[in-house]
Parts: structure tokens; sequence; C-alpha cells
């Protein structure tokens, strides 16, 4: 393999590819099976389901990948005690290369349910397993040697949307530009009929999806688990940001069935952040995707179950699977799940400010989040940030590295009204940051090709108006519950759409619900539904209370469940979804 340009990951490389010891192979055996190739014989294929994770008891593998074209390239060959596996085969994905026996080979399988028996169970190697699982989806995507390739102009606004949502869910792809890149070109001509066929997306067995939505990219590569393996769980969660994702840690860790279900991929908000840095135990700080993509991985490790694109569109509170106390979720897709409880963490969408021409620019110079792909098309240029949030100053700071300045409005008279401490300070110190009080943002303008070329700003006291040429902007005005969906379930929300719960609850609220028992904290008028994190009404809004909140609503739950089971049989936990 060749060196990673991440130098942690570099430093890691012995632990990434080391092959496993005898006494640690003895210690799996009783998790697998053993299985026996001969020469040329696939132990997985590429796009085919993967049977598991195995580890090679004798003789040697090739693993290969397919470039755009088709054309096969070996990346490794691996013998006695090495793993072939990465993080998808936790979850039996799609194999995103294949694996031919070179000559006679005896391995030993682990499937993804005895991969999860098994980290649960044996905590220190499976904890050791599951790092080299991570750390090598992490090496497949700085090498670029899986995954689809991008096929289009670096500049495609349609590119970045899907740019975006590959990194925020860890998944591996490589961009390719057709104006520099013979292959890239080659696939223009052969696919593409003209510019709104673009992007291409050429997914490791050769399918080249035209211009796909993200939702239908990740449906097709399998990039998150998306089963419903059970027809009736103790928990549904819906959202899969920090809130949701502790949520499910917590409750699947101590014996509840969890279905997490989200429409676009884990992370929420938080996922975008480029760097958080008072979260507690992380003095150098983390991104929002790694914090994210961790919580992640150890809530499937402790048997939660995922549901990912899956757009919740209704929540009926009194169907369920006619069992009283239950609760029926409806998906975008025309499954169904049943319920004893839910956890709301949908978490909120960006605000769209009322300004003429917005749209035009969306994804073609303004953004609502900063992640690395717009940091790099911020170098050489003044850049315009609006809001003065955490989120809006941790995005300050970090697009300082890449800007010539960083041009910030704040309606308010400063930022410490509403960002932390650390936050003001950082960017008070960072010379190409200025912060522009009282103003707002009034006007954006194309260039004489037709991209965002500039800006316009008011003072909010005199009136005075700015003109200002600009590469990028960046939005971070505050956020809108996503609760339309609870309109058939009569979940009490507040006058801006947030989810009321526990004290805050009316008497009318619970009258209108016939609630009979006073709520726990975290409980909504409806008993049984829950809400944490940015969607609950009077939640601090920031990535550590979503998190306690996460952790704090199990005991609720379990206080629930308790009182339920007096009363009512057992869902089906083993039938299929419908």
């Amino acid at each position: 393999m060749p060196h990673f340009p991440d130098p942690e990951l570099e430093a890691k490389r012995e632990l990434i590819y080391a092959p496993l010891g005898e006494r640690d192979i003895a210690r799996l055996a009783r998790f697998g099976e053993r299985r026996t190739f001969h020469d040329g014989e696939h132990l997985f294929e590429i796009s085919k389901p993967s049977a598991g994770m195995y580890v090679v008891l004798s003789g040697t593998v090739a693993a290969f990948r397919r470039d755009p074209l088709g054309r096969r390239v070996r990346i490794a060959q691996r013998g006695p005690g090495h793993i072939l596996a990465e993080l998808g085969h936790l979850w039996g994905h799609r194999a995103p290369f294949e694996g031919i026996a070179q000559g006679e080979v005896e391995a030993l399988l682990v499937t993804p349910d005895g991969l999860r028996t098994l980290m649960v169970t044996e905590v220190e190697l499976g904890t050791r397993l599951l790092e080299v699982l991570i750390l090598r989806r992490k090496a497949l995507a700085s090498l670029g040697l899986a995954g689809p390739a991008l096929v289009a102009p670096r500049s495609h606004p349609r590119l970045h949307r899907l740019q975006e949502f590959l990194l925020r869910s860890g998944y591996p792809h490589t961009v390719i530009d057709p104006a520099s890149d013979p292959d890239a070109a080659t696939l223009v001509d052969r696919h593409a009929a003209g510019p709104e066929d673009l992007p291409l997306a050429v997914c490791p067995d050769g399918t080249v999806l035209k211009n796909p939505g993200d939702i239908a990219l990740g449906r097709y590569l399998d990039v998150l688990p998306n089963s419903v393996r059970r027809r009736g769980y103790d928990v549904a969660v819906v959202g899969a940001g920090p809130a949701g994702l502790s949520t499910a840690v917590y409750a699947a860790s101590e014996g509840l069935s969890v279905l997490v279900v989200d429409s676009r991929g884990f992370g929420g908000q938080a996922g975008a952040s480029a760097r958080i840095e008072n979260y507690f135990g992380f003095p150098i700080g983390l991104s929002g995707q790694e914090l994210t993509s961790l919580g992640f991985a150890q809530a499937t490790k402790f048997g939660a179950e995922f549901a990912i694109p899956a757009h919740a569109v209704r929540l009926d509170c009194t169907r369920g699977d006619g069992a009283p106390g239950s609760f029926r979720l409806e998906l975008d897709d025309g499954r169904h799940v049943s319920a004893r409880t839910v956890v709301l963490a949908s978490g909120a969408r960006y605000r769209r400010p009322d300004l003429p021409g917005l749209e035009t620019f969306e994804g073609r110079g303004v953004s609502y989040w900063a992640s690395p792909i717009e940091a790099h098309h911020c170098r050489g240029q003044d850049v315009v940030l609006v809001g003065g949030g955490n989120s809006a100053g941790q995005a300050a700071v970090f697009l300082s590295g890449h800007a010539v300045r960083v041009l910030v409005l704040v309606r308010g008279k400063g930022l410490s009204e509403s960002m932390s401490r650390y936050l003001v300070d950082r960017i008070a110190a960072t010379p190409n940051i200025q912060v522009h009080t009282r103003t707002e943002l009034s006007g954006l303008e194309p260039d004489e090709n037709g991209e965002l070329g500039f800006a316009r700003w008011k003072h909010r006291d005199t009136g005075t108006e700015h003109r200002h040429e600009v590469g990028q902007v960046f939005l971070f005005v505050g956020a809108d519950p996503a609760t339309e969906w609870l309109s058939d379930c009569d979940v009490a929300l507040d006058a801006k759409g947030f989810v009321r719960t526990g004290p805050d609850l009316s008497r009318d609220d619970l009258a209108r619900s016939g609630r009979r028992t006073i709520p726990a904290p975290l409980e909504t008028n409806v008993p049984g539904v829950f809400a944490v994190g940015d969607v609950r009404s009077g939640s601090v809004k920031r990535v550590g209370g979503a998190i306690g909140e996460g952790a704090a609503v199990v005991a609720q739950l379990h206080a629930y469940l308790a009182d339920l089971a007096r009363t009512t049989p057992p869902l089906g936990a083993s039938a299929r979804a419908t």
C-alpha cells in the first residue's frame, strides 16, 4: 500500500495491516466457520453483498478494484493471519473490491451477526477489530482505492452535493475532472449526452449513474445500513445526529431493540462542523464527522439497526401493530415499522434567509456548512460568513486557514451575545477574520460568467450599504425544526414548531392527548413519544447537550416500558417488516 497523505493514518499503518496472532485467531474461531477456496475462486466480489469478515488461515488472497474504465487493478495481497474486511463488512454491505484466491486458500469467515456478537462478548479483541475496520475505511477513502468515481468539472454544484454526502457518510470515492483527466473525458463522451447528465457516478461494478441524487446514489452503493429487520422494536429513533446516535448507543447497550431512521446520513448538522474544540474529553478537538462516525460505529457494535436513507413521513400514534401502546412509523419508500416507544431526534433544517436570487447561487458559491470541499474553493478569495452562533464561529476559524479574508456579518452588537468565549477569543486573535456587527446581508450578484461574484451588506442602524467581491458566502442563520410530519400524532409544539416536553407542557397540551400521567422530563404530551436534541423546545442547541439528552432519555424509556409491560404483551421481535 502507498503512504497515506493523512499523518494520523500513516502512524497507524502497522495496526491497520498487521496480521492476527494464533491466539486471536483461536478466539475468533468460535464465532466463525472455516471455508476452503480453490485457485481463482472469489472470496468476495465487487458490489455483491459480503458474507462478512475473512481471516486467511493458509494460502494467499489478492485484492483488486476496478478503475473507472473497468480495468482491474491489484491493490493488495494478503497471507496467513491477515484480515480481509473493512467497515462495510460489519453490515454485510456490498464489497468495495474483490478478493481472489491465489492457489488453495483456507479462511475463517465471521458473518456480520458473528462480528457484532464478538464485539460485545470478547471486548478487548472486538474493540481492536472495530478500530481496524474503521481505520481501513478511512484508509480506502484517503487513498481513493474504493467507491465510486465522480466525473464532473470540480466547480460543478451538483458534484459538491454528492461529495458532501459521501464525505459525511465516511464513504470512499474519487473525483476526476474531464478537463484534466483523459479517462474522465472518455467517460463523458460515452455516457453524457449533455451537461444535464453531469456529474456521472461510475460505481465499482461499472454501472454509470447520470446526475444521481445523493439518496439514489447512497441506495445503489449501499453506503449505509438500510434494512428494517423486525416488525417491532422497543425504540424507534428518528434522526441520526448526535442526540439520535447517543440514544441508540445507550439504548442498544442496555438490551433494547433499536431502529434509527434518517433521511440523509448520520451526523446531522454537527457532522458538518469542521472542528469542535469544546467537547469534553477531546482537548485538541475533533471534526463533527469524526465524532458522529465513531458514535455510528459504536451504536452498530451494540446491535442498533439503521435505515438510511429513509425519510419518516408520518407517525401514527393510534395503530402500531394493533397492540395498545405501540406506534406505527411510516417511511417514504412504503415501509413501516411498529415500536413501543419513539424518540424524536430529527433536529432542525438550515434556515434560508429571504434574499432575492438566493436559490440561483445555492451550491454555486452559497453554502450552509463549511467542509473541506468548500474550503478548497476559498483559496485566494475573500468570503462572507453570516451568523453569530458557535457553528458560525467554528466555520470562520476553519475557513480563515484557506481564504484570504473571512468577513463575518452579525445582526447583534457583538459575538459574545451568542458565541462561546473560546471562539470569540480565537476570532479576535485571527488577523484575517473581520467582524461586522449590526450588519445583515442584503444581496448577491453574479460575475461576468454568471457565478457568484459579489455580496452586499447593510448596516442596520445607518443604512449604509457595502459591495464586496467574494468567492463564497456561508449562511449560518439558524434552523427550523423538522416536525411537520408529526401532525397526525398531535405532538405538542411551541410557537416556533419545536417539540414541547416534560415541564414545558401546558394543561391544554396534556388534555388534548388525553394524558392522565405526569410526563417524564424528555417525554412529550403523547405517552411513549420522547424528544431529544435540537428538535426539543428549550434544548441548549450544543453537541454535548444533545448527546447528554440522548443518554438521559434511555432511563425514561426503561421506566415507560416497565409500566407498559404490566399491561401489554411483547411485540413480535422476529417478524419481518412489511
